[in-house]
């Protein structure tokens, strides 16, 4: 057993001191689907909801068994990690200072203060994480305070490395395949670090969100790296840059392990999860999920265990999510339609939709001396292929009309 080894199991042995082991469940409907046998390991039910816990714990315990006269942490986070620091700090006693920008949402902000009472401080600063951090390293060097950093620290690591302790132990042998989300990197750092070493068997595959790959990019570049832009939808693993440690654990990865998820896909998968299996997962938590299609054939008559990271989902998302999957899923469209401004040309254009498409949205403005008009219309539909109807009647009778649907910038400022 390696050193990485026993240390991951004295911090999964730690960590019942506050909460039990996680499920790992047996998931008979996506077993079903994919002629595989299909786990989750159900971070999502920790009790902050999210893996981030295990790291926190850890490396707060190790900090405090060192230095038992340190009583002030610091964090900076707008979500899982802030909740992880916040329920550590009330379980030790001691301060926590947790750095969250100004734009975080209160249901976060709410969430964090709960779970740390009056352990924690919350100090809003910053419209952007990277001015919440600087913030939070300068005030933590004043302060003498201990930062916890969320991914990039040799602690946390093996706080993580719990989940494949966990799994492993739980499963009673070594799974063909883990399938990992990839955010910061700490999690499948820890994960895959100690399972390559207890079980050299399991393969790995890798999942991260296409706006924010920074573990392809990493292994493209030799290092980390930082991206150019990032899209934040899936928050948990939205991360502009791998970490530097994270990234010396994880160059072993070949890029073909390594898949990327459409943010609009990942809806499809967050809905299909709660309608059918009842189960409540954050974008980030939907990743290993996300992928299987992918994996579909590799993963026939195996056995495959996907990590749900986490579960803070705010349902006052649930309807852009449930926009997103439409628009993946090719069941809803967004159109400018020039129209002529002329009596009964609307009733023309509704006489072309099939009994299957509805207007979900319509806005039109009837400006003077013009001859036609700009119409933004949303027509929902039951099947994708009714659109291709739709076009085609439209062309037929001279319609101009443009889809604005895959026009990102153009599509959220208007819609």
């Amino acid at each position: 057993m390696t050193q990485f080894a026993r240390n991951a199991r004295a911090a999964t042995r730690a960590l019942r001191d506050l909460f039990p082991e996680t499920p790992l469940q047996r998931n008979d409907h996506l077993s079903a689907r994919y002629g595989a046998e299909i786990w989750l390991k159900r971070e999502d039910l920790t009790p902050v909801r999210s893996y981030k816990l295990r790291g926190a714990f850890t490396a707060m315990r190790k900090v405090r068994d060192a230095r038992p006269d340190q009583r002030s942490f610091v964090c900076a986070s707008a979500g899982n990690h802030a909740q992880g620091v916040a329920y550590a700090c009330r379980h030790f006693g001691v301060k926590g200072t947790i750095f969250m920008p100004v734009t975080t949402p209160q249901q976060k902000i709410a969430k964090t203060r709960t779970f740390g009472g009056e352990a924690v401080e919350i100090v809003l600063t910053g419209d952007y994480f990277d001015q919440t951090l600087a913030a939070a390293q300068a005030w933590c060097a004043e302060q003498k305070a201990h930062f916890l950093a969320p991914f990039d620290d040799p602690d946390v690591i093996e706080g993580q490395a719990s989940v494949g302790v966990e799994l492993l132990e739980q499963l009673g042998r070594a799974p063909d395949l883990v399938v990992l989300p990839v955010g910061g990197g700490g999690l499948a750092s820890g994960v895959t670090a100690f399972l390559r070493g207890e079980a050299p068997e399991t393969d790995f595959r890798f999942v991260e969100p296409a706006g924010g790959a920074s573990l392809l990019a990493a292994l493209e570049a030799g290092g980390p790296t930082p991206l150019p832009r990032v899209n934040s939808f899936v928050d948990g693993a939205a991360v502009a840059r791998l970490g530097q440690l994270p990234f010396s654990m994880l160059d072993w990865v070949r890029p073909d392990q390594v898949h990327l998820a459409p943010e609009d896909r990942i809806c499809i998968t967050m809905l299909e999860m709660l309608n059918v299996e009842g189960i409540v997962l954050e974008p980030a938590g939907a990743l290993s999920v996300d992928v299987l299609p992918e994996l579909a054939e590799e993963i026939r008559g195996r056995t495959v265990v996907c990590v749900t990271s986490g579960g803070n989902f705010d349902f006052e998302r649930l309807p852009e999510v449930k926009e997103r999957a439409q628009r993946y899923s090719g069941l809803k469209k967004y159109f400018i339609l020039r129209m002529p401004q002329r009596p009964g040309a609307l009733r023309e254009f509704l006489m072309m939709l099939g009994p299957d498409d509805d207007i979900a949205r319509f806005e039109y403005l009837k400006k003077s001396a013009r001859n036609f008009g700009s119409v933004l219309i949303g027509i929902e539909t039951r099947e994708a292929g009714n659109f291709a109807r739709l076009t085609a009647v439209m062309e037929e009778a001279g319609l101009n009309y443009r889809d604005i649907t895959g026009d990102d910038a153009l599509a959220e400022f208007l819609v």
